[in-house]
């Protein structure tokens, strides 16, 4: 019962609840075993909390994950990445959703996005990078305004040390799996490196190391596609002014 109950989040866990079933499970891995230890450590409740019961939990999930990874990088091939949003794209996204939000959950939605982003500018920032294919910056979410005021917004956040915006253009052909969107958080040790994919009923979690290869090569995939930095900041800022 008191695994049951810590698993479904009832009972909260320690740092000695983790040490205590690894040591009975006989893991030997401590680099595993104190990263486990501090995150339950540093579970208190985060900022994402407030949000609980007034957004699905997935959304929070997502959240905590961001927030606890030492980098991430997302690919995305029809909208530009969550952290990298607007409010106005977000606004425009999450309007488009099925079946249809109020007007009030659609408020909730950006908020919570827009707050997620603190991640990218806390005092120890995480290293992101963001593959964006030319199909999401030139499907106009929101219409032109929005999208000219999002491609500025790319521009700009690219010029930040810790975040690196790099573009899948057009002429780089075909690309590998279904084109759905993917976000590879790296944990503080290989075995806490998760993959979370969206999808039509929420967000799915993936950790199996098989699976996290495939995902690894996929967004490897798109680091060789995708044009320097440099050239993608140019890419972007034409393309907007071409709006």
């Amino acid at each position: 019962m008191k695994i049951s109950n810590i698993e479904t989040g009832v009972r909260a866990i320690t740092p000695a609840r983790v040490r205590t079933p690894a040591c009975n499970y006989a893991c030997d891995d401590e680099r595993y075993i104190d990263a486990l230890a501090d995150m339950a450590n540093r579970r208190s409740g985060g900022w994402w909390e407030t949000f609980r019961g007034q957004l699905p939990a997935g959304l929070l999930d997502i959240t905590e994950l961001e927030w606890h990874a030492r980098s991430v990088r997302a690919g995305a091939f029809l909208h530009v990445p969550g952290l990298l949003q607007t409010d106005g794209y977000t606004r425009s996204v999450c309007a488009a959703s099925r079946p249809s939000l109020s007007s009030h959950e659609v408020e909730l939605r950006v908020a919570f996005r827009m707050q997620r982003q603190q991640v990218l500018h806390r005092d120890d920032p995480i290293k992101y990078t963001g593959y964006v294919h030319e199909a999401a910056l030139r499907i106009e979410f929101g219409g032109t305004k929005i999208m000219r005021r999002q491609m500025e917004h790319l521009w700009e956040i690219a010029g930040q040390d810790n975040v690196y915006v790099r573009v899948v253009p057009f002429s780089a052909g075909g690309f590998p799996g279904a084109g759905q969107s993917l976000l590879y958080a790296q944990g503080a040790v290989p075995q806490l490196d998760t993959v979370q994919l969206d999808s039509a009923h929420g967000p799915v979690f993936i950790h199996a190391p098989a699976q996290l290869d495939k995902y690894r090569s996929h967004l490897d995939w798109m680091e060789t596609s995708s044009l320097p930095p440099a050239q993608s900041r140019d890419f972007i800022r034409a393309l907007s002014r071409s709006l």
